[in-house]
């Protein structure tokens, strides 16, 4: 149960707390030293993550930053670049760390709505020697700067058969793939299909407590294996987390239609509100809304029960996630409709 079920946190969909079953296959879990590859419930969650992907392994790990660092390291050179979207988290929210840990630098393409263009992505990559040669191309899907947004199967393809034809690896950040594959009707390994190594978060709208798991071939995930304990990721008696993980992997997916549901319910509350809101942007479990004096507009609901991210002066974040019911969504729609007329 949360610690403050009244509240209606649309934070994150990191708030979530383990589900009864998840708790229950936590109590009950086998578990061994994973550092020594003996959990067995880690490696049956990393067998069925990588069987889903349709990877030949892939590796558990505390976060989705590490996940992402460690497939980096796995692909690239010191004092190369990697192509990625404009506002990939990669960048924006991973700290410097392909700097610091990798020694690589970002090159930014466009991404309208989070879909960069694929001839974009070629004229982005280098080869000249007065340059810093281009060592990886990584995508995130969904995409999160506007919003949870998705990028179609024929686009990533198309990227893939750039990285190809430049002899590149690619990468996916796939904290939220499994929302894009429900947004896209797929499967995850339809969305995996393109990539050489795929990152997928367990804790995000999946509702597990904690966990990312990196999937790639056999070579990938030993040198992906060696970045894990660089990165202080040898987690032990792990399999009490990888056994809400394999919940959530098992059950989370079915719940994710609704969770876009609500986020498009919430934001048309919002237009009516008088806020301001890019639809079109709106394809999963994330809203962005633009909202003058952010901090304090927040800071009002916040007061009410409803909990919400300013993440700039104007821009607040919402995320919907298997904890906010209907219920819950029509209470979190009456206090943003209030909206002008409440003072701080």
């Amino acid at each position: 149960m949360p610690a403050h079920p009244d509240r209606i946190d649309l934070r994150s969909d990191t708030v979530t707390v383990p589900t009864p079953e998840m708790r229950r296959a936590m109590a009950e879990a086998v578990v061994g030293d994973d550092v020594y590859a003996e959990d067995p419930t880690v490696n049956t969650l990393q067998e069925e993550v990588a069987r889903q992907l349709g990877f030949e392994a892939a590796l558990f790990m505390p976060s989705g930053t590490m996940t992402n660092q460690a497939a980096i390291a796995a692909h690239t050179s010191r004092g190369q670049e990697i192509i990625c979207a404009e506002g990939s988290h990669i960048y924006e929210w991973e700290l410097g760390m392909m700097a610091a840990f990798s020694g690589v630098v970002p090159r930014f393409v466009p991404a309208p709505l989070g879909v960069p263009d694929p001839a974009q992505i070629k004229r982005a990559v280098r080869r000249s020697i007065h340059q810093s040669p281009t060592g990886l191309i990584s995508l995130e899907n969904t995409h999160n700067k506007l919003g949870g947004t998705v990028i179609p199967l024929d686009v990533m393809h198309a990227i893939r058969a750039v990285a190809d034809e430049e002899g590149l690896p690619l990468h996916l950040d796939g904290a939220r793939m499994a929302n894009a594959a429900a947004a896209l009707g797929v499967s995850l390994r339809d969305v995996a299909a393109p990539f050489q190594t795929v990152s997928l978060c367990l804790s995000k709208g999946l509702g597990a407590p904690v966990g990312s798991v990196l999937a790639g071939s056999r070579a990938h995930i030993k040198l992906a294996h060696r970045y894990r304990k660089m990165l202080g990721g040898g987690m032990r008696q792990a399999g009490v987390l990888a056994a809400a993980g394999l919940i959530a992997l098992q059950e989370g997916p079915a719940r994710l239609a609704a969770d876009h549901a609500r986020a498009r319910k919430l934001a048309e509350a919002l237009i009516e509100a008088g806020y301001t809101v890019n639809l079109e942007a709106v394809q999963t479990n994330i809203v962005y809304a633009t909202i003058p004096e952010a901090q304090r507009r927040v800071d009002v609901w916040a007061a009410q029960g409803l909990l919400a991210n300013a993440l700039d002066t104007d821009s607040v974040r919402f995320v919907t996630h298997y904890q906010i019911d209907d219920e819950m969504l029509e209470r979190a729609v009456g206090i943003v409709r209030v909206g002008n007329s409440v003072s701080a």
